[in-house]
């Protein structure tokens, strides 16, 4: 049998063929990174700042139905209180991480935490549905800057098996963000209020803002033209597919504004593919593509946040209204996911040295589809620690096996000025998938459950046909991985 070698995260200029002349950096004083960086501190201040983002996505679940109290909202403007969010997130990911190519890292990221903690400021203090709103939008742009420039900090910043352990802390940072979200936002919706669930937000912004000002390097700028329609076609295409995706869970595939919007979206994104073939610094290399590894990525990582998002929304959804669990429970409803999550990402760097990120990454998809298709049987007058709980584990462990693997091969290969271009389209995958999902799977399970008996019933058919669905996003997750990582890294090795 074939060895199957660690995935790793190339240090030298990807070696296939690019499309149009490399990118040059500007040797300036003020870029020119310090000799020996702290990469403990550095790593440190890059991953708090990124679970401080990830947390806030999923904190939200929790405190939905506070905020539709508290501003007196109704169901489809609070459904935008969470859409907002997702769409500019997903729309502004390419734009923000080639400006962090172009205008510095370092500087953007403290930009991007600035942003971030205003927005989670001005949520706080909302006193109607349409700031919350717009400030969650707001909360998209700076999360937007963050997510691809934290990765691609640390892709400038670590080197070698350095770089790889760092990588799997990133990965690790991802799974352990979404599923405390969870917890933490319950339990401070419950005990205090869900104003303070972003107000939190804003001191832990100031603090990571002063830390990179003193410890994060700064990467050379890249000299030469921003491609401003790739950039434009990039944000306006995605995001059109985001929104129309979004709405078509409540308004139907054909729906005018659905028709119009993803219409758009795939001429915008076709006229992007074009463009980037044709300029010689794009936002989005085709050169990227080229792997089969990273293409691979970018696919499974779509497929396995579409998966989910559908656990966290639905399973949430199971235990308030169905249960009849408070925010509070139903946060700590996901501990035995979280506690298993947290343990195996603490030894997710250890095993990538002893084992190989693609045996971790095939094993935690199989383990998160076992998981999913368990829990999608819980039904109304299911008992929560053997319906509940347990597939909970298997999903928690399956997480933090995943993240980490699918993190390194979307970057795998990757030379240093294509770095931020590729970890804003891993994140773009990423929120991609969340939001492709989710609109699939709401609007899957929007009729399940129309003749049940009780509300309860109601709730827990809706939850059953989503996971039900989940389960197949995962299952087409693992034919990618087995399919087409698993042969790619074999090539390498």
């Amino acid at each position: 049998m074939t060895a199957i070698h660690p995935l790793h995260v190339s240090t030298t200029d990807d070696p296939e063929p690019t499309t149009g002349a490399p990118a040059r950096a500007t040797d300036t004083s003020a870029a020119r990174p310090p000799a020996r960086p702290r990469t403990g501190p550095v790593l440190a201040i890059i991953l708090v700042a990124y679970f401080m983002i990830l947390l806030d996505n999923s904190v939200i679940f929790t405190g939905l139905p506070s905020i539709r109290a508290g501003l007196d909202l109704s169901p489809a403007a609070l459904s935008w209180v969470q859409d907002a969010y997702t769409l500019v997130f997903g729309g502004l990911l390419l734009l923000a991480a080639r400006a962090g190519d172009i205008l510095g890292r370092r500087r953007l990221f403290v930009v991007g935490l600035a942003v971030f903690g205003t927005a989670s400021l001005l949520i706080a203090v909302a006193p109607a549905g349409w700031w919350a709103i717009a400030a969650r939008a707001l909360q998209g742009v700076g999360a937007a800057i963050v997510a691809p420039t934290s990765l691609a900090l640390i892709t400038a910043t670590f080197q070698g098996e350095a770089r790889s352990r760092a990588v799997a802390w990133y990965g690790a940072t991802a799974g352990l963000g979404a599923s405390l979200g969870l917890l933490v936002g319950g339990a401070v919706t419950d005990l205090l209020s869900w104003r303070a669930a972003f107000g939190m937000n804003v001191p832990i912004a100031v603090a990571m803002i002063i830390g990179a000002r003193r410890v994060l390097p700064e990467t050379p700028r890249i000299r030469g033209r921003f491609d401003v329609v790739g950039a434009l076609c990039a944000t306006a295409g995605t995001g059109a597919l985001v929104f129309a995706i979004i709405e078509s869970a409540g308004s139907g595939w054909t729906s005018p504004r659905v028709v119009v919007a993803l219409t758009a979206g795939i001429a915008l994104l076709a006229a992007l593919v074009v463009n980037e073939a044709r300029v010689e610094q794009p936002v989005m290399p085709l050169r990227l593509f080229r792997s089969r590894e990273r293409s691979g990525a970018y696919a499974a990582r779509m497929l396995y946040m579409g998966a989910m998002i559908g656990f966290f929304y639905f399973t949430t959804q199971l235990m308030q209204d169905a249960f009849g669990f408070t925010p509070l429970q139903a946060g700590l409803g996901f501990l035995p996911m979280s506690l298993v999550n947290f343990a195996v990402a603490m030894a997710v760097p250890r095993l990538v040295a002893r084992v190989g990120n693609a045996v971790l990454l095939t094993g935690g998809v199989a383990l998160t589809l076992a998981g999913m298709v368990w829990l999608s049987r819980a039904g109304a007058d299911a008992s929560y620690l053997g319906a509940v709980a347990a597939p909970m584990v298997l999903v928690g462990i399956g997480q933090g096996m995943a993240f980490a693997p699918l993190t390194a091969a979307g970057i795998a290969g990757v030379s240093p000025q294509d770095a931020g271009a590729a970890s804003g389209l891993l994140n773009t995958a990423h929120q991609i998938g969340m939001a492709l999902g989710l609109g699939v799977l709401v609007t899957l399970s929007a009729h399940a459950g129309s003749g049940a008996a009780t509300s309860a019933a109601a709730v827990a058919a809706r939850f059953g046909t989503a996971l039900t669905g989940a389960s197949a996003l995962l299952a087409a997750c693992l034919l990618v991985a087995v399919g087409v990582l698993l042969p790619a890294r074999r090539a390498h090795s």
